[in-house]
């Protein structure tokens, strides 16, 4: 006989989720700021994140080939992946909400997340 296991189990739940969450589109490293040209998007990126973690705010960053359950874990993420495949991503996720899809936040964006305010 053969037992079939949900999807759902083999899902390891994430022990702490950071406060700010970026599901990237699949790049050539984790930053995606490495090869002869720099995206200045990836880069106002790296300075985002930088200044958050030296707030003490937990930042993680994600790609679907190398971090597939951070997606799988994340049904909202999911949602809009399955519904506009890769044109989604980036997507943000601040405390546990997407804040912006398609492009990456600003820091002055995500700082107000942070602080409580919505959209």
């Amino acid at each position: 006989m053969t037992q079939t296991i949900p999807l759902s189990d083999l899902i390891q739940p994430q022990a702490t989720t950071a406060d700010v969450e970026i599901f990237d589109p699949p790049m050539c490293c984790p930053t995606g700021i490495c090869g002869p040209t720099i995206d200045q998007a990836l880069l106002d990126l790296n300075e985002m994140v930088m200044a958050l973690q030296s707030r003490g705010v937990s930042v993680a960053r994600y790609q679907i080939t190398s971090h597939p359950n951070a997606f799988l874990g994340n049904a909202e993420v999911m949602k809009l992946v399955r519904q506009q495949q890769m044109a989604a991503l980036p997507i943000t996720v601040v405390r546990g909400k997407v804040i912006k899809t398609k492009t990456y936040p600003s820091l002055v964006e995500v700082k107000a997340r942070l602080n409580g305010a919505h959209s």
